[in-house]
């Protein structure tokens, strides 16, 4: 019971620091890019490099996952609440979104094409 409990308190931990770090990081740097994404940077680095095991962040992380679909209601809401902007600008979000897609697809299709073609010679 008491190891259950201080691996979420461990995981949990790291998980917030690495928030915590990347927010930091963000205002210091005063940069666009959002801290939790440079937080999970981090934490995949320090999981990547080997100094954090992956079974430390394990547990928090599933939790995480088994209830993600609370973590979508305040954004849900928040869109909602700007549900007239969104209708007006519906067109640019629109293009933004088939074209951000079909520009991802045609990159891809050619980079494997040339990798499948360097593998054949």
């Amino acid at each position: 019971m008491y190891k259950k409990a201080l691996q979420y308190l461990v995981s949990m931990g790291l998980i917030f620091l690495c928030l915590l770090a990347g927010t930091n990081i963000q205002h210091l740097v005063d940069t666009a890019i959002p801290g939790s994404i440079i937080g999970m940077l981090i934490l995949f680095a320090l999981m990547a490099t080997g100094l954090v095991p992956v079974d430390w962040v394990r547990p928090s992380a599933n939790l995480f996952i088994r209830y993600m679909i609370l973590l979508f209601v305040p954004i849900s809401v928040g869109l909602m609440d700007h549900f007239d902007v969104l209708v007006n600008n519906a067109l640019p979000i629109l293009a933004s979104a088939v074209g951000g897609t079909l520009i991802v697809l045609v990159v891809l299709a050619l980079m494997l094409d040339r990798l499948l073609s360097k593998e054949e010679k």
